[in-house]
């Protein structure tokens, strides 16, 4: 309900267009990055979208706010790349089992870029997209299955539940002396048991929806639709931003000769 109320209070463009477009464009722009380990193209498309922040109404803090996770993930990539894989070029780095060269590090950074510029796209696509409306649009302009998109919702719905039952869970540990004290492999176990529970919480909710679901018919026969899903001028720009951003991140990537197919290799 919260984040219900607070995407229907952004009054930023992106949040007025259709979730289909805005989800399109997030698609374009994420092909183009998934076919290549490179800095340039990464770079381009990173470029332009944080130019979107204003347009989404977002600020940096709520970037991280929101995808702390995913900006983690893209930066442990990077650095695990660049001392990983095949040195080539003269040596930066040599740490004994791990080295470092040109080569590899600038196969980390077109890592660690193309991480980030994949994961903002969908942080400022979630951020200002009532989920509802996704599954509306996605049910009446892509002809899903209402299943499916049912299922989908539900899951994005739970999504902020999840992290509300991950704080529970852990203050009532804490309250039984559980996880707040010890030392590193004590807390560790802790963390794990307490994810134990999250997921045994999340299985029994997952199952209670689903019963409630399928019981007031979710997916069986013609539905009818309290909002229609429209689309507007508004969203061939999106789109059009997609392609656009797309297509610039690719011809410089290939200008520069920097251009590097994953299943090629380095």
């Amino acid at each position: 309900m919260r984040q219900e109320l607070t995407l229907h209070g952004n009054h930023a463009l992106l949040a007025r267009a259709n979730p289909l477009s805005k989800f399109v464009a997030v698609l374009l722009i994420t092909a183009v990055l998934a076919l290549s380990i490179d800095w340039v193209s990464a770079s381009v498309a990173l470029v332009f979208e944080l130019f979107l922040f204003p347009l989404a109404g977002l600020t940096l803090s709520l970037l991280w706010q929101r995808g702390w996770p995913l900006i983690v993930a893209a930066a442990i990539g990077g650095w695990s790349t660049s001392i990983l894989a095949p040195d080539s070029g003269r040596i930066l780095l040599d740490a004994g089992i791990w080295t470092m060269s040109q080569g590899s590090l600038q196969l980390g950074i077109g890592f660690l870029l193309r991480g980030f510029a994949i994961a903002l796209p969908a942080v400022l696509l979630m951020s200002c997209t009532d989920p509802t409306d996704l599954a509306d649009a996605l049910a009446q302009k892509a002809r899903l299955p209402h299943r499916f998109v049912l299922g989908t919702l539900a899951a994005m719905r739970l999504v902020g539940l999840m992290a509300e039952e991950w704080q529970t869970i852990g203050m009532a540990r804490r309250a039984r002396g559980v996880g707040s004290r010890g030392n590193l492999a004590q807390r560790v176990k802790a963390t794990l048991g307490q994810s134990f529970g999250l997921l045994v919480q999340a299985i029994r909710r997952a199952s209670r929806l689903a019963v409630t679901m399928e019981a007031r018919g979710f997916g069986g026969g013609k539905r009818t639709w309290a909002r229609a899903s429209t689309f507007s001028v508004l969203d061939l720009w999106v789109v059009a931003g997609g392609v656009l951003v797309a297509a610039l991140a690719l011809v410089a990537a290939v200008t520069a000769g920097t251009w590097n197919m994953v299943w090629l290799g380095s």
